[in-house]
């Protein structure tokens, strides 16, 4: 069987940072290209720790692409405040030396579907800019899109950014809803089901004794980046979202969830990217997406574990 041909769209971010590297670790999988989008931190850096993260990986093959530098309607909105301001503190990684890829994001995502011979399956970590403008810029690549696996949302567990509404589709939800109606196949992976996989002081330790390149970085990206959610949640751990992603490319039997249809409060107010999840199907409305609920937390750590061992 031929390698799982996706793309990473991604707003580097230390969890992000560790979403990549087990996608770069998989031969599973086939990473076309990473594609950089402002979020988490602006684009100028995300491109930036997306070439850092790729090259650290020994993946420089990879190519590269910087993206939207903000959501579609709205002003960017960044997350400082939980990932320090080069957006992935705690990894202590060289600047990388490998070059952008020409072109943008954009038009790199409609050019790697298009001539893909296998579907390929969107994998975005961030908000969903680049993703939606491609959408619009030629709809016809869904018919080569495999399904869109996302980390973002919430319904039971709310928000993390305001009581509704979850970062990645906060910062820009008229780009979600654009994703969400556009009648590819979805699987959500929100934070019900990334908070319950905590990474504590337990995996950090078996990351920094992995003994390489890659496992001191996660180990020193969750040591920085788990401090603000501890404290918030008041837990013995935190969530560590996108590696959630492509956990469920590489183990979807880890996972456990139902088909819903998920509707994305784009008007402003306190509502405002917010994931409407008919979890009780309630409204008769079709379902959109597959919304996963459950993980099993040591399986995902032993996967992620091992995925790191292998890189330099």
């Amino acid at each position: 069987m031929s390698p799982h041909a996706i793309i990473i769209d991604t707003d580097p971010g230390q969890d992000d940072a560790v979403a990549i590297m087990l996608a770069l670790a998989s031969p599973e999988l086939n990473v076309l290209a990473v594609t950089a989008v402002a979020g988490n931190v602006p684009l100028h850096r995300t491109e930036t720790n997306a070439r850092m993260v790729v090259e650290a990986s020994g993946r420089a093959e990879v190519p590269v692409y910087a993206g939207a530098v903000r959501p579609m309607l709205r002003e960017l909105v960044t997350a400082e405040y939980v990932h320090g301001p080069t957006g992935i503190d705690g990894a202590n990684l060289p600047e990388p030396t490998i070059e952008l890829a020409e072109g943008h994001a954009v038009q790199a995502i409609i050019r790697h579907v298009q001539e893909s011979p296998d579907p390929v399956t969107i994998c975005p970590l961030g908000p969903l800019t680049n993703v939606a403008l491609a959408l619009l810029l030629d709809p016809s690549i869904a018919e080569n899109i495999d399904q869109i696996v996302l980390m973002g949302g919430g319904y039971f567990e709310g928000g993390n950014v305001t009581p509704a509404a979850e970062f990645n589709i906060y910062v820009d939800p008229h780009a979600a809803h654009v994703v969400f109606t556009s009648g590819i196949d979805i699987v959500m992976l929100p934070l019900d089901v990334t908070h319950k996989a905590l990474v504590t002081n337990t995996e950090t330790k078996r990351f920094a004794d992995i003994g390489n390149r890659c496992g001191a970085a996660v180990a020193g990206m969750i040591g920085f980046y788990a401090r603000y959610d501890i404290e918030k949640l008041g837990s013995k751990g935190a969530p560590i979202h996108d590696p959630n992603v492509i956990a469920y490319l590489l183990k979807p039997e880890l996972y456990a969830g139902r088909h819903c249809h998920v509707e994305i409060a784009t008007d402003e107010g306190p509502s405002l990217g917010a994931t409407l999840v008919d979890w009780w199907s309630v409204t008769g409305n079709e379902p959109n997406a597959l919304v996963l609920h459950e993980v099993d937390s040591v399986g995902f750590f032993e996967l992620l574990i091992d995925g790191i061992s292998r890189l330099p």
